[in-house]
C-alpha cells in the first residue's frame, strides 16, 4: 500500500537547532526541510506532529506546517481535524487523579539533586505529563515510582539537548516526560490509525530519540535522522525492531529524505 500519513517528531527531527526549521545540523542555513514539506503536500500525502510540546504549541506548529494532526505530551493527546477535534489518552492514570501529583514530583527532583530538573520554560501548561531534564537513569526511576505505589508511571526518555540548559552536568542532559503507563507516541499512532480506518503499512514515522522509536511497532517504516545514533539507548533498542531506517543526514536533512522516501512508496 502506498503512505498516507507521515508522523513526525518536531525537535531534533524536523526543526534544527533552536526549533528552526530552516537550520540544519552546525548552523547553517537550509531549505531542505521546507521543499520536502512542499513536496509532501503536493503528493496529498497527511502530515501528524508527535511531540512532547503541550496542546497550544502544536496548533500552532501544525498551523505552521499544514499538519493534518497533532500527537502532544508524548501521546497524551492526540488532535485531528486541524486540531478542532482532540481526544486524551489516559492510559493506566487512575480515575481519581488528573495528572502527576506535585508531592511526588518534589520528591523525585529531591532524590536527584543537581540532576533533575523542571524543563523550565517548557514545563508549564501541561495537561497530563511532567516535563523535566537532566541525566538520570530511567530504570532506576521506574522502579522506584513502583516501590512507592506510583507503578502506573513511567519516566521516559525523549533525547537530547543542549548542553547550555544544565552545564555543570558536563555533557548534553536528556529531555524526560513522566507519563502514566499506556500513554506513549507508539500508542497514542495506534489509536490514531484505527480513527483513522487507515492500516499500520499506510503509514510512516520519523524521529531521534527512544520515545520515537516506540512508533515502529505501529506503523510500516520507522526513520531515524542519524543524530538519534548519539542517544546512548538507540543501539540497544534497534534490535528489537526490523522495520527501522537510519538516514544519512541529521535533524532537517535526515527528514526530509525520510519523507521523500514516504512520496515515492
Amino acid at each position: 500500500m502506498s503512505v498516507r500519513v507521515v508522523y513526525t517528531d518536531l525537535d531534533g527531527t524536523m526543526v534544527g537547532p533552536g526549533g528552526c526549521f530552516f537550520l540544519a545540523e552546525g548552523g547553517g542555513v537550509t531549505l531542505e526541510p521546507a521543499q520536502a514539506l512542499i513536496e509532501l503536500h503536493t503528493a496529498g500525502v497527511l502530515l501528524v506532529l508527535v511531540s512532547g510540546r503541550t496542546r497550544p504549541q502544536l496548533l500552532e506548529a501544525a498551523q505552521i506546517f499544514g499538519a493534518d494532526g497533532f500527537i502532544g505530551e508524548l501521546g497524551a493527546i492526540v488532535g485531528w481535524n486541524r486540531g478542532r477535534d482532540s481526544e486524551i489518552l489516559r492510559g493506566a492514570m487512575p480515575s481519581d487523579f488528573d495528572q502527576v501529583p506535585p508531592v511526588l514530583l518534589d520528591k523525585l527532583i529531591d532524590r536527584h539533586p543537581g540532576e533533575l530538573e523542571l524543563h523550565t520554560p517548557w514545563h508549564t501548561g501541561r495537561e497530563i505529563d511532567v516535563m523535566l531534564r537532566g541525566r538520570i537513569e530511567v530504570a532506576e526511576v521506574d522502579a522506584w515510582l513502583t516501590e512507592i505505589g506510583f507503578g502506573w508511571l513511567s519516566m521516559r526518555d525523549n533525547g537530547l539537548i543542549s548542553p547550555s540548559h544544565m552545564p555543570h552536568l558536563g555533557g548534553q542532559p536528556h529531555v524526560y516526560h513522566l507519563v502514566p503507563d499506556g500513554v506513549s507516541k507508539g500508542d497514542a499512532v495506534a489509536y490514531d490509525l484505527r480513527r483513522r480506518g487507515l492500516s499500520p503499512t499506510e503509514a510512516i514515522a520519523i524521529g531521534d530519540s527512544a520515545s520515537d522509536l516506540e512508533m515502529a511497532a505501529h506503523v510500516g517504516r520507522m526513520h531515524l535522522v542519524a543524530n538519534a545514533l548519539r542517544h546512548p539507548s538507540i543501539p540497544g533498542l534497534l534490535p528489537k525492531y526490523d522495520n527501522v531506517t537510519i538516514e544519512d543526514g541529521s535533524v532537517g536533512a535526515g527528514w526530509a529524505n525520510a519523507v521523500r522516501q514516504a512520496i515515492v512508496d
